[in-house]
């Protein structure tokens, strides 16, 4: 595992690069043209399966082995999924939203094939150093991926792309030119990207303390076992978080925001 959080974060950012070339671009629409970089990460989300040899606990110890601790609990009831998000004592560092599928509450079918899959992770890889940027570790065919994606967006993606951030966000409070999330939106849909409308484009607001936004994910290439197939990899999202009555930035996460935010890799 990581020693410090700079290394365990270049990681994973790198990885994330390599198939969401649009958040370099991004960065260049909504950062500060004085050179000096005013994006600051305001958390990443990984994803899994509640199995235990790599289920949340597994993922969450890489970032507790740096200092983060847990902060909130949530559960999407409709996408089968528990999720817990976690925090560095330092407030500039990135917050980590982990959650997990519930592979049992899915058809057989799709129970097989996720089982096969992670039967084929060597236990020892799991704590390795760069495990959380990993990517997949089997080999899954076209038909198996479509299979899943039939049942569990999250599923087929997790089947495709495995363990890598499926998104960075900016934290929107940290922009020296831009002070509204829909000004983000804005500039974003000028310059032609595509933003996940799911529950509207801005998901929550300041009475719940955060107000989210993302686009839609980039597209790029997976070598499935018998063809490879372009599907929807990662995507950029953005965070406004205000302030609660003690006069401190809001940390958490809302839910029913969240449940939107994660239809931005939908392939359908």
């Amino acid at each position: 595992m990581h020693k410090d959080v700079n290394s365990l974060f270049d990681g994973l950012w790198h990885n994330y690069l390599a198939i969401t070339p649009s958040a370099e671009k991004i960065h260049a629409l909504i950062g500060d043209k004085s050179g000096e970089s005013d994006i600051v990460n305001d958390h990443i989300a990984l994803r899994t399966f509640n199995i235990d040899k790599v289920n949340i606990d597994k993922l969450a110890a890489h970032f507790k082995a740096v200092g983060y601790t847990q902060g909130g609990e949530y559960d999407f009831a409709a996408k089968k999924l528990n999720a817990l998000h976690f925090q560095h004592p330092d407030p500039e560092q990135p917050k980590v939203f982990i959650s997990e599928l519930r592979v049992d509450e899915l058809s057989e079918e799709a129970q097989t094939i996720i089982h096969r899959m992670v039967e084929q992770i060597d236990p020892s890889s799991v704590m390795d150093d760069n495990f959380l940027y990993s990517g997949t570790h089997w080999q899954v065919s076209s038909a198996d991926y479509k299979t899943l994606l039939a049942e569990s967006e999250y599923a087929a993606w997790m089947a495709a792309w495995g363990y890598r951030a499926n998104h960075f966000t900016v934290s929107v409070n940290h922009l020296r030119n831009i002070s509204e999330l829909s000004e983000v939106n804005e500039i974003l849909k000028q310059a032609g990207f595509a933003l996940n409308t799911s529950g509207g484009e801005i998901k929550g607001g300041e009475d719940v303390c955060l107000a989210q936004s993302s686009t839609m994910a980039d597209k790029a290439e997976v070598k499935f076992s018998d063809k490879p197939m372009v599907i929807p990899s990662c995507f950029y999202e953005f965070a406004q978080r205000y302030r609660l009555p003690d006069g401190n930035l809001y940390q958490g996460f809302v839910a029913a925001s969240a449940d939107k935010i994660f239809e931005s890799t939908n392939a359908q």
